[in-house]
């Protein structure tokens, strides 16, 4: 359980972050700063929490301008009076910004996009948010969203890909720098039903087939719903987690555990 803590979840417009925000409101935290760059998704999510009876803040901002993240995080201070848990969650892949996704002709300012949202502002907030950290007493703690992605290569997507591989390092480093204090883990989603993934089928010549592909090296026949990662989530913030930093953890489906592809 999240009791009393105060919580800040980037990307929580929509999708897995929504699903976080919601999850730690359920589960006690005393209060859930949402981040991302769309206004009006963002007060749908602090419309939700509210009517479950939590307390929410929307913090708009664009995680690629740091006088933006370093705002947030005094904006988040200023309402609560501190910072138990960090989840980076936003993130974004190639796929959705541009068609040309290979190696040789992925656009430069794509490549920088992806990088400044999926790594850079990991680290910013991070960066950002560790002296609020340090003077919680409630078991502070970070959590950041890689990918299997981040483990595995996968076709039309190098950024994204190296991106994630780049927060499993920056999530162990981060483990090592902020111990014994601060807690530093995350968490690899596999097939998720989120509005990115949705999108990314619906591209597809075929999306039914796109879809049934795309689940088809699972072990668990079917999308991973956003409310089970935030639950995961959920668990590495808590205190039941007090004993685990610097992990990575796989929530896929089993995609990762065989060499396979379901008929």
């Amino acid at each position: 359980m999240l009791d009393r803590k105060i919580a800040l979840i980037t990307g929580a417009g929509q999708g897995m972050g929504r699903s976080i925000a919601l999850e730690m409101a359920a589960q006690g935290a005393a209060a859930v700063g949402v981040a991302d760059r769309d206004p009006q998704s963002l007060a749908e999510t602090v419309r939700l929490i509210e009517q479950e009876g939590g307390e929410a803040l929307a913090l708009v901002c664009d995680l690629r301008d740091r006088d933006q993240i370093a705002r947030m995080f005094d904006d988040l201070v200023g309402a609560f009076g501190g910072l138990d848990v960090l989840v980076n969650n936003a993130g974004v892949i190639e796929t959705a910004l541009t068609s040309e996704t290979s190696i040789e002709s992925l656009p430069e300012d794509v490549w920088d996009t992806v990088y400044e949202i999926n790594l850079r502002a990991v680290w910013l907030t991070t960066k950002f948010a560790a002296p609020h950290l340090r003077r919680s007493s409630r078991g502070p703690s970070i959590v950041n969203a890689a990918s299997v992605s981040g483990l595995i290569g996968f076709a039309r997507a190098p950024i994204y890909c190296a991106s994630k591989a780049a927060v499993i390092q920056l999530t162990k480093a981060a483990a090592i720098d902020l111990a014994p204090h601060i807690r530093c883990n995350c968490y690899c989603p596999g097939v998720i039903a989120t509005p990115m993934a949705r999108a990314f089928i619906e591209q597809a010549d075929d999306p039914v087939a796109q879809e049934r592909g795309m689940v088809s090296t699972q072990l668990i026949d079917r999308l991973g719903k956003p409310e089970e990662v935030a639950k995961l989530a959920c668990f590495l913030a808590s205190d039941d987690a007090a004993f685990i930093t610097g992990a990575t953890l796989t929530i896929d489906g089993g995609a990762l555990a065989w060499h396979g592809v379901r008929e």
